[in-house]
């Protein structure tokens, strides 16, 4: 008489509690990079999506949106600080190419460009550089209202010379008519950090529970083994 003996090794429960594990440790990514963009200025809030068949796919069936809502924004009374009190972007020159930002620390160079803090230019809606006209003995001199019109006191005239109106958009790119741009302004990210947190309460608890999970197949199969070779 002949004894077959073996074991049928299914590992479709174990493999799925190492993927479940692992997303559970992006999700928690994610998490963490809200709350560290809390104070940073112009930050929008990610938000993770996870697609169907997550099971079978593992962390790569996470991806994320932007959450495009207005952040918080602060007084800072300096005035080349702006902050749009709507959605929209504005437009930067970069040496990778044309980039959207809600961060509206802007400066003057000695040329005249309207620069971010990066260097990057300033576009108008004509998709070029903003120049302004003369730069001015003091930045108060600068003007810019709700539609993102920049206009320059001549002090010796007594008159304003309009440099030209930035350009801002939505992230897919269209021109928003009524940006509602704010002077003196920083906006601040639009993270809840009291959501964050309760979000994150439960990516731990779903870890340990697969963790452990893992642990109990992995002591069956351990026993398993050992049952056979004795």
């Amino acid at each position: 008489m002949t004894v077959i003996g073996g074991i049928n090794y299914d590992d479709r429960g174990i493999v799925q509690n190492i993927r479940a594990m692992r997303m559970q440790t992006v999700l928690m990514s994610i998490t963490n990079d809200n709350v560290t963009g809390f104070d940073k200025i112009g930050y929008q809030r990610k938000i993770p999506v996870v697609s169907s068949f997550a099971e079978f796919i593992g962390e790569d069936a996470i991806s994320t949106t932007t959450d495009d809502g207005v952040g918080r924004l602060g007084l800072t009374q300096h005035p080349l600080d702006f902050a749009l009190a709507d959605k929209g972007y504005f437009q930067i020159l970069t040496k990778e190419g044309i980039k959207l930002t809600r961060d509206g620390r802007f400066k003057v160079l000695g040329t005249g460009e309207l620069v971010n803090v990066e260097g990057d230019k300033v576009l108008s809606n004509m998709g070029n550089p903003i120049v302004l006209p003369f730069v001015p003995e003091q930045p108060e001199d600068i003007k810019v209202d709700l539609n993102g019109v920049v206009r320059v006191l001549d002090k010796k005239t007594r008159k304003f010379h309009t440099a030209g109106t930035m350009s801002i958009v939505t992230a897919e790119g269209v021109a928003v008519l009524n940006p509602n741009v704010r002077q003196g302004y920083q906006e601040y990210s639009n993270v809840n950090l009291q959501s964050e947190f309760m979000q994150a309460m439960q990516y731990p608890k779903t870890f340990e529970a697969n963790r452990q999970m893992y642990m109990i197949q992995n002591t069956n199969l351990q026993r398993a083994i050992s049952a056979l070779g004795s």
